[in-house]
């Protein structure tokens, strides 16, 4: 790592180590939900003394462990909660790491200003607008919870009589993906503003030899939902396919993006189409299929250079895992 004068920056690759290691925690919080969370096992995860890693945790991320902790719990149960509709309530709250019934009903509707009944029974079609307004559910009239969109990727089913529809290419097909082994840098924020992640982890992939399309593989992998997180806080990771063992540094990670039965959705659209093919593959195509939505992560790939487009439209593989209704 570089300077602006040429020089090595020693600052700069420090910032990036421990960015590499607070993203290793994220990761093992989102996928142990139910497991071991206690500090001593994320400094562990982290390679930092309990002492020190809650004070970096906290200066990095914004938010203490505990709090990242019972903010990702409440919220990855908001979502199972609509699009696991079989599961029961009790069940969602064990999966996503809650003690009891009762601890999971209160930490839910301090989030969500309602019962996880009233939020899996149309709720949470007014959140996100409830959220925008900075009110609770009874602070919201009548024509602003039917008026409530979502312009976002990983968007939770709506209405079907709510989409405005506009000329894209579409089609949807069920099939298996393979697992994936990907260099990834993680942006937080608005989804749409991935592009600064994508510029760094390309000017670390290109000089070693990485980027060989199209054998090589660009996607972004979502993990969170805007219905659900505030958008300051939506994680989403820009990846390519890299060998397994390939060596990472500073700001880059690696991780496996898990294969198996997906619906992905094949579209040509311009920029600003992207909240739309999500809210047609989720709220059109999904309660017509037989499927619902798997716990699994959710992608797009990219296909094409939009630059190149005579159209300058983004050609994407929308991939969303599934599991039999």
């Amino acid at each position: 790592m570089t300077d602006a004068t040429g020089g090595y920056d020693h600052r700069e690759t420090l910032r990036q180590t421990y960015i590499s290691r607070v993203n290793r925690v994220i990761d093992y919080i989102q996928s142990n939900l139910d497991g071991n969370l206690r500090l001593v096992k994320l400094a562990e995860v982290a390679n930092f003394s309990p002492y020190h890693f809650h004070r970096i945790f906290g200066a990095m991320v914004g938010e203490t462990p505990n709090q990242f902790i019972r903010r990702v719990r409440v919220e990855t149960a908001a979502v199972r909660l609509v699009s696991s509709p079989r599961l029961s309530i009790t069940r969602v709250a064990r999966m996503c790491g809650y003690s009891s019934s009762s601890v999971f009903a209160r930490e839910f509707r301090e989030a969500f200003g309602m019962s996880a009944t009233q939020f899996r029974q149309g709720g949470h079609r007014t959140w996100r607008k409830i959220r925008q307004v900075g009110s609770n559910p009874d602070q919201v009239d009548r024509k602003q919870r039917e008026d409530s969109s979502d312009l976002s990727p990983y968007a939770l089913p709506k209405p079907k009589a709510k989409q405005r529809r506009s000329k894209m290419k579409f089609s949807v097909e069920v099939k298996e993906m393979p697992e994936m082994h990907v260099a990834y840098v993680r942006h937080i924020g608005p989804y749409n503003q991935i592009g600064g992640a994508f510029e760094k982890l390309m000017k670390w992939a290109g000089p070693r030899g990485l980027v060989n399309f199209p054998k090589t593989i660009e996607l972004t992998v979502y993990h969170d939902s805007p219905d659900i997180t505030e958008e300051s806080k939506l994680r989403s990771d820009a990846c390519i396919t890299v060998p397994i063992g390939t060596k990472v540094e500073g700001e880059v990670g690696t991780m496996t993006v898990p294969g198996g039965k997906f619906a992905v959705a094949h579209v040509e659209i311009r920029h600003d189409q992207f909240g739309e093919a999500w809210d047609r593959l989720m709220g059109e195509w999904f309660p017509q299929s037989g499927y619902q939505p798997d716990d699994r992560m959710c992608y797009e790939i990219c296909l094409n250079n939009p630059e190149q487009h005579p159209e300058r439209k983004f050609i994407v593989d929308i991939c969303e895992p599934v599991r039999p209704l």
